[in-house]
């Protein structure tokens, strides 16, 4: 987790989001000094409860953190939903710490692209975020250029079949 003191400093910044996965450090100098941190993209993002079809959904801003593989939401955001704790696991902090939470499934929209993924049941006061495994059921990526979400090219490799094979045989 995070201690309270960081993200204070005049000219040398420290950050972390959400306590979990993502932290770094920059120390900046003259005009610059002023600047926000680059490459940081949220997105708005609608999550519901995958068993529950018709209850309504919350949408919340999502840091889209592609070095994190599960989702990131409140544990609080995720009981109100009536989402399951399926299973506990164990993660490594950004701080180099290990700590078990609760991880469940929910379903995440992004303009009119949905799907279901892992989400972590996270600590009250946790920044969600969106991460790769996420990204990938919505069928998106983030450009490392300009920190955008773009389709993915999709690729389905097993789906041709091979000539002269069957079941097994050769010809």
């Amino acid at each position: 987790m995070c201690s309270s003191g960081e993200g204070q400093g005049a000219r040398s910044r420290s950050a972390c989001i959400g306590g979990l996965g993502v932290a770094w450090d920059w120390t900046l100098r003259g005009p610059l000094a002023r600047l926000p941190p680059v490459g940081v993209t949220f997105a708005k993002v609608r999550v519901s409860n995958p068993r529950r079809a018709r209850a309504r959904a919350v949408e919340l801003d999502f840091l889209i953190d592609t070095g994190a593989i599960y989702s990131v939401v409140p544990a609080s955001v995720l009981r109100k939903l009536g989402i399951e704790r399926l299973e506990r696991q164990e993660f490594t902090l950004a701080d180099g710490t290990k700590q078990a939470y609760a991880v469940g499934e929910a379903s995440f929209e992004l303009g009119r692209k949905g799907g279901t993924s892992k989400v972590i049941f996270a600590p009250e006061g946790v920044t969600p975020l969106l991460g790769a495994l996420t990204l990938e059921s919505l069928g998106l990526m983030v450009n490392p250029v300009t920190r955008e979400l773009t389709p993915m090219r999709l690729m389905l490799a097993g789906g041709v079949p091979m000539r002269g094979l069957s079941r097994g045989h050769r010809s």
